[in-house]
């Protein structure tokens, strides 16, 4: 009985701290695309480091926006969804790989279907993107994640998404820039 009774209490006190984060993030991000509006002329190019605050991305359709953070730690994906380190940042040309838990931010991804939008705003402004496919994969597989120029934006989670346990597969969205 103890043993169900803090089980719950840590995803309870989990999620609320992702939220909690997800709203404090949401208004460092808001701060960001203002310094770039009043200063449009100064393009600093930073560098990234785990857990920072890339963007937010939406999928109007499902009703899911979530804070993208950089890199892919177990931390940094309790917290966000985090931007897959080797490709193309938000605001940057290529393909922009981006990573989630089912269980939590990426549980929606279930419901895309092929040509539904998604919005990735970061401080550069808002892309748009479609969905062309979806794949379910095996973890190992390197090319899901696609270093191309064309601007795309791929999204992987686990799969089956009410798996129990380590999942023994991927389901990987990808969208081409409109």
């Amino acid at each position: 009985m103890l043993s169900g009774v803090l089980a719950i209490a840590f995803a309870a006190l989990t999620l609320f701290n992702a939220r909690t984060f997800q709203s404090a993030a949401g208004q460092i991000l808001d701060n960001q695309i203002h310094a770039a509006v009043l200063h449009p002329g100064i393009q600093v190019k930073k560098t990234v480091k785990e857990g920072d605050v890339l963007g937010r991305i939406e999928i109007p359709r499902i009703g899911m926006s979530v804070i993208v953070l950089q890199g892919t730690t177990p931390k940094t994906l309790r917290l966000g969804v985090g931007h897959i380190v080797g490709t193309a940042l938000p605001g940057e040309s290529g393909n922009i790989g981006i990573a989630g838990h089912r269980d939590t931010f990426f549980r929606g991804l279930k419901d895309v279907h092929r040509d539904d939008e998604i919005l990735l705003q970061s401080a550069d402004g808002i892309s748009r993107y479609e969905v062309d496919w979806i794949q379910i994969t095996a973890p190992g597989d390197g090319g899901i994640v696609s270093l191309a120029k064309d601007p795309g934006l791929t999204l992987v989670t686990c799969y089956p998404f009410h798996f129990i346990g380590s999942a023994p597969e991927r389901y990987v969205v990808h969208a081409h820039m409109k």
